[in-house]
């Protein structure tokens, strides 16, 4: 350490009137002295003063610029140094040093600027500013055969790209071409890793999901997927997952989607389908997941309910009743659910036995599975009356749903149970449905439901609660009493919050309990004629054509 001191003593004079070679001498000293104890060193380094005086020596020009940079980047692995050596000004002039021809000076650059800003999203965002983005991009391009160069570069990528400010600026650079350039270059698994992610958080960006697939990604990734899928070793495993999680990661975007879909004649659309029946689990949910990427707009739904794809998902969902794969079974669902939206695909689903399969999956414990289950029988019962009736007075459903609907713990799964339940009555308008519901012990959540803080789940619930009334509100009575329906009704009424079509069918529902004898005693109770007369003036003339009526019927029967 007495060396280092030394050195140190006379790096300060040599920096202000000696010569290169002397200088030199004492940067070799330096790095030797952090390389056999680096923390010691830079804590000596920092103590002696000599930070604010590196800055003047990371010229261009100087041969010692490289060993400068070298030096900050070894310091800059502690951490107490970095923040010292950005008080010291030694990021402007690094960045300066990036616009460097010399391969040595850009690496050592790289690293120190690597260095200084790990785990810094403060000070990386500094970089970003500073736009050292489109240069890292050019330095790619230029240097792609330095294998220490490319590999810093990749590094910084890697740190920046995790940024969203960052994505921007890639956007606007050539970034996409030359990743899958070097990538197709590459016969290591750990290069092709090292790239890989980079390109996952590029990836989440919509025009670099395109400019990924405009570059030939899409190919390289298929590639990738061919060489391993029969692959035994962790790295062959490694990279099929990573390779086709990225495939399905670059479906999110609409216009890259749109592209590799092809009108339903993509090759890639083609090669992802024959992922489905494979042995391999992880292929099966990258080609499920896909699926349901693709099936975000009607025309690509419809084409592939034409073309036998439901077919193929129920075959695999089969597979996994009893292989159970999770994950597998939640990307089916989803598929199945994305496909069933359009209106005319919902009756050729049912023909194909959907729902049937579907509810082989009633007893999964596990609500990601639970959650799709739900959304995809909602959908497909959605104006489909046989359908809807059919599942309606499946009991053991009825029963799932009404334990669902108490599914705490699990918001989206109690949302779609109670919206799936409202759907069975609303769709089927059958008395029987009706019947079952209320022996179930639906109706208190329908009503709870009601009280929603969606707009949709509150309409919903309250026409399902007017059907329950005017099919059998005798059987509903007691339910309804229980539920507090009344008193909810009348806080929807008088709530100057309550969307205009919440107010119409809370006058209608009113108007269906009237018949009732407990129920019409609460009505009277609550005067709820105060609250209704009010409404006659709404803006709304629906609503207030409504509130008339609904007056004229609360005084007729005062």
């Amino acid at each position: 350490m007495d060396n280092l001191s030394d050195a140190l003593e006379k790096l300060k004079l040599a920096s202000t009137d000696s010569t290169t070679d002397s200088v030199e001498s004492c940067l070799d000293c330096l790095l030797k002295a952090l390389v056999n104890n680096n923390t010691e060193a830079s804590a000596k380094i920092q103590e002696m003063g000599v930070l604010p005086m590196l800055p003047t020596m990371l010229t261009p020009q100087s041969t010692c610029t490289p060993k400068v940079a070298n030096i900050i980047a070894e310091m800059a692995k502690n951490e107490f140094m970095r923040s010292a050596c950005v008080e010291a000004g030694l990021i402007p002039p690094l960045i300066q040093l990036l616009n460097s021809t010399d391969q040595e000076v850009l690496l050592q650059t790289g690293r120190a600027l690597g260095n200084i800003c790990y785990d810094s999203h403060s000070l990386q965002g500094q970089l970003i500013g500073m736009g050292v983005i489109p240069t890292l991009v050019k330095l790619l391009g230029v240097h792609s055969h330095n294998t220490a160069l490319t590999e810093m570069c990749l590094i910084a990528f890697g740190n920046l790209a995790e940024l969203e400010s960052s994505k921007e600026q890639f956007a606007s650079t050539n970034i996409a071409e030359e990743l899958v350039c070097l990538f197709q270059k590459q016969t290591e698994h750990e290069k092709k890793e090292m790239i890989f992610e980079v390109l996952a958080p590029l990836a989440e960006n919509d025009v670099i999901k395109l400019q990924l697939v405009e570059a030939g990604l899409v190919e390289c990734l298929l590639e990738v997927v061919a060489q391993t899928i029969d692959g035994e070793r962790e790295e062959e495993v490694a990279q099929l997952k990573t390779a086709s999680d990225l495939m399905v990661l670059l479906l999110l975007g609409d216009e890259s989607m749109q592209k590799l879909f092809e009108g339903g004649k993509g090759s890639v659309f083609q090669r992802v389908l024959s992922w489905i029946p494979s042995h391999n689990h992880q292929l099966q949910l990258a080609g499920a997941l896909a699926i349901a990427n693709f099936a975000r707009n009607d025309g690509n739904c419809i084409h592939m309910v034409d073309t036998g794809i439901v077919q193929k998902l129920l075959e695999l969902l089969d597979r996994h009743v009893v292989e159970g794969n999770v994950t597998v079974q939640h990307a089916a669902l989803s598929a199945l659910r994305n496909l069933a939206i359009p209106v005319v695909n919902k009756s050729k689903m049912l023909s194909a036995g959907v729902a049937d399969v579907v509810l082989k999956f009633l007893q999964s414990e596990m609500p990601p599975v639970q959650f799709k289950l739900l959304g995809t029988l909602r959908m497909l019962i959605d104006t489909q009356v046989e359908a809807a009736d059919q599942l309606g007075t499946n009991a053991k459903l009825v029963e799932r749903l009404v334990e669902w609907c108490e599914a705490k713990d699990h918001a989206g799964v109690m949302g779609e149970s109670n919206r799936l339940l409202s759907a069975l009555i609303r769709h089927s308008k059958s008395k029987e449905v009706v019947k079952i519901v209320i022996q179930g012990d639906g109706v208190k959540h329908l009503v709870t439901m009601a009280t929603s803080e969606h707009i949709i789940m509150q309409n919903e619930a309250l026409v399902a609660l007017g059907l329950i009334a005017a099919l059998d509100l005798v059987a509903a009575e007691k339910h309804f009493v229980a539920a507090d329906l009344v008193a909810v009704l009348h806080k929807l009424l008088s709530d100057e919050r309550s969307a205009p079509e919440i107010k119409y069918n809370s006058m209608i529902l009113i108007c269906a309990v009237m018949g009732s004898e407990p129920l019409h005693k609460e009505v009277q109770t609550r005067a709820f004629i105060n609250v209704v007369s009010k409404l006659r003036s709404h803006e709304n003339k629906t609503v207030s054509h409504q509130a008339s009526l609904t007056e004229q019927r609360l005084t007729a029967q005062s």
